[in-house]
């Protein structure tokens, strides 16, 4: 997918921190060895696909206003197929439950839900289905 016009990664390394990363032994919510904190990789130019192929959805859907910003809102989106799924910052607890982010994650799952999608929000060791 494109990287929507005027879009960066800036300061966030969230993907460096929240998923789990098996080709690393990087369990979620642990800063990646080769994460720079407000920098990025350290490794950059020679980054696995693992890292190389992934955007979040802020990266690429247009439809995320600023507010999803992942340095903003705390959390990091990307689709697999009908699924959405939202990785939310540890320091974060309560963020993915408050306005606007709660009302459009459940916009988000009842639209997917046709499509036999769901929305599966990710905290620490918690799992909630939207």
């Amino acid at each position: 997918m494109p990287i929507v016009a005027g879009r960066s990664c800036g300061p966030c390394t969230l993907c460096c921190r929240l998923p789990e990363i098996d080709l690393f032994d990087k369990p979620a919510d642990a800063w990646c060895t080769h994460c720079v904190a407000g920098k990025g990789c350290s490794t950059y130019a020679d980054r696995p696909s693992v890292c190389r192929d992934f955007l979040c959805l802020w990266m690429t859907s247009d439809e995320l206003g600023a507010e999803w910003e992942p340095a903003r809102s705390h959390m990091m989106i990307y689709g697999q197929g009908p699924q959405i799924t939202v990785l939310a910052d540890p320091d974060h607890p309560d963020l993915w439950r408050s306005e606007p982010y709660h009302a459009q994650l459940k916009a988000w799952a009842k639209g997917t839900e046709a499509a036999g999608g769901y929305v599966i929000v990710f905290w620490r060791d918690e799992v909630h289905k939207i």
